[in-house]
């Protein structure tokens, strides 16, 4: 898509946003005079009945306005509050992935071109869609199987949904650039880069085959596990369109009424909750990233179901041993241990001083050991946490943003649940056997093994590395005694390169090459 056209759409975007009285709404607080001027003037174009709505209200009714994109859109910048801003992060947290139906029609078109089957040959029984997102809608069906019938779920991908997204990623990355060219001070939060995971985790999100995958990790990861388990795929009837899964027979977690009246122990369930997201992220370094009540279902058996995987966070060895050094630094006051953590991982750049990073990261420690433990927000100290850093020039971190947002949504379901909720008494047998597993002796024999499987992947590596050496000593050699040659492709671009610039510029082309034949020749010789 043209420059042009991407201002056009930031244009219709800017103008549905000054109508429905985002901007009107938004804080005026630190903006410069000429911006808090403009501000008023366009405030002025505002629909009259935006002004008895609340700003999450109007910011809803812009994006639905907009199209599935932006909900998308709005929904990763939920889990972004150190990009918008935590009172925006919030308003975007009530954005509703309710969209209208698709035809069942283009449904079917989907699956048969997906999967080169007709839907007759696929199901029993092929129903009407019962619930449609941005991307995708499900629908109720039946496949036949050995012991009879039986009830699945199809989630089929929305028709252009593709090319109306690519259109309006355009106008992300033309906004991302205009705050990294004009606004400074954002550029620490990386906005390009950010963009850039929004397109990946989207794209990821719009092919079903690799939801069904995470699905399968995360079911590997679980087996063993009690009290939680996420449902079968059936990939048979499975592909780029269209997933085809394990019904689920349950009550959603976000109905505690009905949780009650199934005879379910809701506090039983606050602990298995929190105990299984902890355990995913710490023991396997993969989560459910988009763990909010309507995705979780509770199965008569007392079993937590997690439907809708399109949205999964990693992090490494590295940054799960970070998580845990500043939980367990946090809880026994060892603040300076926090803060050597942050600059050992290379979080916090080296030119800061690590005694006053401890003393930031002890504002926020010591308030929390004057309350009592059921007030106690976990997700909430991570967040002050990454507020502290920002004084310290701690870059973005996504996978730790993204944990930290999914840990806010998890902890306040569990505390829907049972509103005593004890985070720390909950999350202590996983938290603290992690520690003793990799803070401790075992830790140092876990390292011993990394380091002797990567020396035998080194030593496998030798006898490539001795060839591309030889070779690349025997190029030197041979340049040293005829000269640098060029192919006829380098030729060619060198003399278009001529071409385009100026005399000075083919003088400096030449002598960067000289210098480089010069520093080769110093090599061999």
């Amino acid at each position: 898509m043209s420059t042009v056209s991407a201002y056009v759409r930031l244009a219709r975007v800017g103008w549905i946003l000054v109508r429905e009285g985002v901007v009107s709404a938004l804080p005026s607080e630190g903006l410069p005079p000429m911006v808090t001027l403009a501000k008023s003037v366009v405030s002025a174009f505002a629909r009259k009945r935006a002004s008895h709505l609340t700003r999450a209200d109007r910011l809803s009714q812009a994006i639905e306005r907009l199209g599935p994109s932006y909900v998308k859109i709005g929904q990763f910048l939920a889990t972004r509050p150190d990009v918008v801003g935590a009172e925006l992060a919030q308003d975007l947290t009530g954005l509703q992935d309710r969209m209208a139906f698709f035809p069942s029609e283009a449904a079917r078109t989907a699956i048969r071109d997906s999967l080169g089957r007709t839907v007759e040959d696929l199901y029993l029984e092929f129903g009407q869609p019962i619930a449609a997102a941005s991307i995708a809608q499900v629908h109720p069906c039946l496949v036949a199987t050995p012991a009879g019938p039986r009830r699945v779920a199809v989630k089929v991908v929305r028709p252009g949904v593709r090319r109306r997204f690519a259109a309006d990623l355009e106008v992300m990355y033309l906004v991302s650039r205009m705050q990294e060219r004009f606004l400074p001070h954002m550029r620490r939060l990386k906005p390009v880069d950010v963009t850039r995971t929004l397109e990946q985790t989207t794209k990821m999100e719009m092919d079903l085959r690799l939801e069904a995958a995470a699905l399968s990790e995360l079911a590997e990861n679980t087996r063993d596990d009690p009290g939680f388990r996420v449902p079968a795929v059936d990939w048979e009837r499975t592909g780029r369109d269209v997933i085809t899964m394990e019904w689920i027979e349950g009550v959603k977690m976000s109905d505690v009424e009905g949780l009650k009246a199934a005879g379910h122990d809701l506090n039983a369930l606050a602990d298995a909750l929190i105990q299984s997201f902890l355990r995913h992220t710490l023991r396997d370094g993969f989560f459910h990233a988009d763990m909010h009540p309507g995705n979780l279902f509770v199965d008569p058996q007392g079993m937590i179901v997690a439907v809708d995987l399109g949205i999964s966070g990693r992090l490494g060895k590295k940054e799960r041993r970070f998580l845990a050094e500043i939980l367990y630094g946090f809880i026994t006051r060892d603040y300076l241990r926090v803060a050597e953590v942050h600059f050992e991982a290379g979080y916090v750049p080296g030119h800061h001083n690590v005694a006053s990073f401890a003393q930031a990261i002890r504002a926020i420690g010591e308030p929390i050991h004057g309350q009592s433990a059921e007030t106690i927000s976990m997700a909430r100290l991570l967040s002050l946490l990454f507020e502290v850093t920002e004084l310290f020039d701690m870059a973005t971190r996504p996978e730790l943003v993204m944990l930290q947002k999914t840990m806010v949504v998890v902890e306040g379901v569990s505390r829907m649940l049972n509103p005593q909720f004890n985070m720390w008494k909950a999350s202590e047998p996983v938290v603290g056997a992690w520690i003793r597993d990799n803070l401790g002796p075992k830790r140092i024999v876990a390292d011993v093994k990394d380091g002797l499987k990567a020396a035998v992947r080194v030593a496998e590596a030798l006898p490539e590395i001795a060839a591309k050496t030889e070779k690349f000593h025997g190029e030197l050699m041979h340049m040293s005694e005829h000269g640098l040659r060029f192919d006829n492709e380098t030729a060619e671009a060198i003399g278009k390169a001529e071409a385009r610039h100026s005399r000075s510029g083919r003088v400096a082309l030449w002598v960067i090459a000289l210098a480089l034949v010069s520093i080769a020749l110093h090599l061999v010789l």
